[in-house]
Protein backbone atom coordinates (compact mmCIF):
# COMPACT_ATOMS: atom_id res chain seq x y z
CA UNK A 1 0.00 0.00 0.00
CA UNK A 2 1.16 3.49 -0.77
CA UNK A 3 -1.06 5.32 0.74
CA UNK A 4 -0.73 5.82 4.73
CA UNK A 5 -4.55 6.40 6.12
CA UNK A 6 -5.06 7.95 9.67
CA UNK A 7 -8.70 8.08 9.87
CA UNK A 8 -11.10 5.91 8.79
CA UNK A 9 -14.90 6.16 8.01
CA UNK A 10 -17.56 3.74 8.49
CA UNK A 11 -21.23 4.04 7.29
CA UNK A 12 -23.34 1.83 9.88
CA UNK A 13 -26.66 0.13 8.63
CA UNK A 14 -25.65 -2.99 6.22
CA UNK A 15 -21.86 -2.34 6.73
CA UNK A 16 -21.40 -2.74 10.59
CA UNK A 17 -24.98 -3.05 12.45
CA UNK A 18 -27.16 -5.97 10.17
CA UNK A 19 -29.78 -3.76 8.99
CA UNK A 20 -31.37 -6.42 7.37
CA UNK A 21 -31.27 -9.25 10.24
CA UNK A 22 -32.49 -7.10 12.93
CA UNK A 23 -35.46 -5.62 10.79
CA UNK A 24 -36.60 -8.87 9.58
CA UNK A 25 -36.49 -9.78 13.58
CA UNK A 26 -38.20 -6.86 14.60
CA UNK A 27 -40.74 -6.62 12.02
CA UNK A 28 -41.44 -10.13 12.50
CA UNK A 29 -42.62 -9.46 16.69
CA UNK A 30 -44.40 -6.27 15.56
CA UNK A 31 -46.16 -8.96 12.96
CA UNK A 32 -47.30 -11.00 15.80
CA UNK A 33 -47.88 -7.87 18.66
CA UNK A 34 -50.33 -6.02 15.69
CA UNK A 35 -51.87 -9.53 14.99
CA UNK A 36 -51.80 -8.16 11.25
CA UNK A 37 -52.71 -11.04 9.48
CA UNK A 38 -56.70 -9.45 11.28
CA UNK A 39 -55.58 -6.91 9.09
CA UNK A 40 -55.43 -8.00 5.86
CA UNK A 41 -51.79 -8.97 5.56
CA UNK A 42 -51.71 -12.48 4.67
CA UNK A 43 -48.51 -13.61 5.86
CA UNK A 44 -45.38 -12.54 7.33
CA UNK A 45 -43.28 -13.11 3.68
CA UNK A 46 -45.67 -10.50 2.40
CA UNK A 47 -45.50 -8.09 4.79
CA UNK A 48 -41.62 -8.41 4.89
CA UNK A 49 -41.41 -8.33 1.27
CA UNK A 50 -43.16 -5.16 1.03
CA UNK A 51 -41.63 -3.87 3.52
CA UNK A 52 -38.30 -3.92 2.09
CA UNK A 53 -39.85 -2.58 -1.44
CA UNK A 54 -41.71 0.45 0.31
CA UNK A 55 -38.61 0.86 2.85
CA UNK A 56 -35.42 0.87 0.20
CA UNK A 57 -37.52 3.13 -1.89
CA UNK A 58 -38.22 6.15 0.38
CA UNK A 59 -34.74 5.70 1.80
CA UNK A 60 -33.83 6.66 -2.62
CA UNK A 61 -36.07 9.47 -1.98
CA UNK A 62 -34.63 10.94 1.27
CA UNK A 63 -31.23 10.42 0.66
CA UNK A 64 -31.37 13.07 -2.72
CA UNK A 65 -33.61 15.43 -0.03
CA UNK A 66 -37.04 14.38 -1.80
CA UNK A 67 -38.75 13.90 1.11
CA UNK A 68 -37.84 14.30 4.86
CA UNK A 69 -37.54 12.16 8.05
CA UNK A 70 -41.18 12.95 9.31
CA UNK A 71 -42.85 12.49 5.45
CA UNK A 72 -40.57 9.58 5.53
CA UNK A 73 -42.32 7.79 8.94
CA UNK A 74 -45.62 9.02 8.63
CA UNK A 75 -46.35 7.40 5.15
CA UNK A 76 -43.63 4.27 5.67
CA UNK A 77 -46.66 1.71 7.15
CA UNK A 78 -49.03 3.34 5.06
CA UNK A 79 -47.71 2.44 1.86
CA UNK A 80 -46.73 -1.28 2.94
CA UNK A 81 -50.09 -2.12 3.94
CA UNK A 82 -51.19 -0.57 0.47
CA UNK A 83 -48.70 -2.63 -1.29
CA UNK A 84 -50.39 -5.82 -0.06
CA UNK A 85 -53.69 -4.50 -0.70
CA UNK A 86 -54.73 -4.11 2.90
CA UNK A 87 -56.48 -0.71 3.68
CA UNK A 88 -53.69 1.80 4.88
CA UNK A 89 -56.09 3.36 7.52
CA UNK A 90 -55.94 0.55 9.44
CA UNK A 91 -52.31 0.72 10.24
CA UNK A 92 -51.60 0.71 14.08
CA UNK A 93 -51.11 4.25 14.94
CA UNK A 94 -48.09 3.55 17.49
CA UNK A 95 -46.79 0.92 15.06
CA UNK A 96 -44.01 3.78 13.45
CA UNK A 97 -42.63 4.42 16.47
CA UNK A 98 -42.75 0.92 18.27
CA UNK A 99 -40.62 -0.27 15.15
CA UNK A 100 -38.33 2.45 15.32
CA UNK A 101 -37.44 1.82 18.96
CA UNK A 102 -37.60 -1.85 18.69
CA UNK A 103 -35.30 -2.20 15.45
CA UNK A 104 -32.92 0.12 17.02
CA UNK A 105 -32.43 -1.98 20.03
CA UNK A 106 -31.33 -4.61 18.60
CA UNK A 107 -27.81 -6.13 18.30
CA UNK A 108 -26.79 -7.79 15.72
CA UNK A 109 -23.26 -6.58 13.95
CA UNK A 110 -22.23 -8.05 10.00
CA UNK A 111 -19.88 -10.42 10.33
CA UNK A 112 -16.36 -9.63 11.84
CA UNK A 113 -17.41 -6.13 12.64
CA UNK A 114 -15.79 -7.03 16.58
CA UNK A 115 -12.47 -8.94 15.28
CA UNK A 116 -11.56 -6.33 12.70
CA UNK A 117 -12.61 -3.00 14.98
CA UNK A 118 -10.04 -4.70 17.42
CA UNK A 119 -7.31 -4.83 14.97
CA UNK A 120 -8.05 -1.72 13.23
CA UNK A 121 -8.47 0.95 16.60
CA UNK A 122 -4.99 0.99 17.85
CA UNK A 123 -3.54 2.49 14.53
CA UNK A 124 -6.57 4.64 13.19
CA UNK A 125 -9.17 6.56 14.18
CA UNK A 126 -12.67 5.25 13.56
CA UNK A 127 -15.36 7.15 12.80
CA UNK A 128 -19.05 6.63 11.60
CA UNK A 129 -20.44 8.80 8.50
CA UNK A 130 -24.30 7.75 8.37
CA UNK A 131 -27.92 9.19 7.00
CA UNK A 132 -29.21 7.74 9.63
CA UNK A 133 -30.86 9.83 12.36
CA UNK A 134 -29.17 10.98 15.65
CA UNK A 135 -31.42 8.65 18.42
CA UNK A 136 -31.72 5.64 15.83
CA UNK A 137 -27.96 5.32 15.22
CA UNK A 138 -27.12 6.01 18.90
CA UNK A 139 -29.63 3.47 20.14
CA UNK A 140 -28.10 1.09 17.64
CA UNK A 141 -24.55 1.64 18.44
CA UNK A 142 -25.55 1.24 22.22
CA UNK A 143 -27.55 -1.80 21.93
CA UNK A 144 -25.00 -3.29 19.40
CA UNK A 145 -21.77 -2.74 21.67
CA UNK A 146 -19.99 -0.19 18.85
CA UNK A 147 -19.96 3.22 20.70
CA UNK A 148 -16.76 2.85 22.22
CA UNK A 149 -15.06 2.39 19.10
CA UNK A 150 -15.90 5.57 17.39
CA UNK A 151 -14.34 9.09 18.03
CA UNK A 152 -16.68 10.54 15.76
CA UNK A 153 -20.43 10.18 14.74
CA UNK A 154 -21.95 12.12 11.87
CA UNK A 155 -24.76 12.09 10.94
CA UNK A 156 -26.95 13.90 7.75
CA UNK A 157 -29.29 15.29 10.54
CA UNK A 158 -26.34 17.05 12.37
CA UNK A 159 -24.69 18.39 9.47
CA UNK A 160 -27.92 18.85 7.29
CA UNK A 161 -26.64 16.88 4.65
CA UNK A 162 -27.16 13.74 3.23
CA UNK A 163 -24.74 11.51 1.78
CA UNK A 164 -23.61 11.94 -1.54
CA UNK A 165 -23.08 15.35 -0.49
CA UNK A 166 -19.39 15.97 -0.35
CA UNK A 167 -20.43 18.46 2.39
CA UNK A 168 -21.18 15.82 5.36
CA UNK A 169 -17.44 14.20 4.85
CA UNK A 170 -16.49 17.91 4.60
CA UNK A 171 -17.48 18.47 7.74
CA UNK A 172 -16.02 15.16 9.32
CA UNK A 173 -12.70 15.83 7.86
CA UNK A 174 -12.72 19.77 9.00
CA UNK A 175 -13.64 18.36 13.07
CA UNK A 176 -11.25 15.85 12.94
CA UNK A 177 -8.89 18.99 11.35
CA UNK A 178 -6.55 16.42 8.83
CA UNK A 179 -6.52 16.46 4.95
CA UNK A 180 -9.06 14.28 2.90
CA UNK A 181 -6.10 11.93 1.53
CA UNK A 182 -5.88 10.84 5.20
CA UNK A 183 -8.77 9.64 5.29
CA UNK A 184 -10.86 6.09 3.47
CA UNK A 185 -14.63 5.61 3.48
CA UNK A 186 -15.67 1.84 3.93
CA UNK A 187 -19.38 1.39 2.78
CA UNK A 188 -21.96 -0.47 1.39
CA UNK A 189 -23.69 2.17 -1.08
CA UNK A 190 -22.42 2.92 -4.29
CA UNK A 191 -24.08 6.08 -4.12
CA UNK A 192 -23.83 7.70 -0.74
CA UNK A 193 -20.66 5.55 0.51
CA UNK A 194 -18.71 5.80 -2.82
CA UNK A 195 -19.73 8.64 -4.83
CA UNK A 196 -20.04 9.97 -2.08
CA UNK A 197 -16.23 9.90 -0.44
CA UNK A 198 -15.49 10.52 -3.99
CA UNK A 199 -16.33 13.79 -4.37
CA UNK A 200 -15.19 14.82 -1.37
CA UNK A 201 -11.63 13.66 -2.69
CA UNK A 202 -11.41 10.78 -0.09
CA UNK A 203 -10.54 7.45 -0.99
CA UNK A 204 -13.09 4.67 -0.68
CA UNK A 205 -13.48 0.75 0.03
CA UNK A 206 -16.74 -0.89 -1.77
CA UNK A 207 -18.40 -3.43 1.00
CA UNK A 208 -20.09 -5.18 -1.48
CA UNK A 209 -20.75 -9.02 0.26
CA UNK A 210 -23.46 -9.80 -2.78
CA UNK A 211 -20.93 -8.78 -5.30
CA UNK A 212 -23.09 -6.08 -7.07
CA UNK A 213 -21.58 -4.57 -10.33
CA UNK A 214 -19.99 -1.10 -9.35
CA UNK A 215 -19.42 1.46 -12.21
CA UNK A 216 -17.97 3.80 -10.07
CA UNK A 217 -14.40 2.10 -9.65
CA UNK A 218 -13.75 2.61 -6.18
CA UNK A 219 -10.45 2.30 -4.28
CA UNK A 220 -10.90 -0.75 -3.13
CA UNK A 221 -13.53 -3.00 -3.15
CA UNK A 222 -14.01 -6.11 -0.80
CA UNK A 223 -16.51 -8.80 0.23
CA UNK A 224 -15.53 -9.21 3.97
CA UNK A 225 -14.53 -6.96 6.39
CA UNK A 226 -11.64 -8.88 7.30
CA UNK A 227 -10.62 -8.24 4.25
CA UNK A 228 -9.61 -4.99 5.56
CA UNK A 229 -6.70 -6.38 7.03
CA UNK A 230 -5.23 -6.90 3.49
CA UNK A 231 -5.63 -2.95 2.79
CA UNK A 232 -5.18 -1.81 5.91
Amino acid sequence: MTKIYKHLFFDLDHTLWDYDKNVEESLSELYMHYNLTQLGISSFEAFFRAFEQVNYGLWDSYNVGAITKEELRQVRFRRIFETVAADPDLVPEPMEGHFMTNTSSKPHVVEDTFEILEHLRHSYGLHIITNGFNESQAQKMKAARLTSYFDLIVTSETTGHRKPDRRIFDYAVERLGVRPEECVMIGDNPLSDIAGAQNAGIDQIYFNPKGIACSLRPSYTIQKLMELKGIL
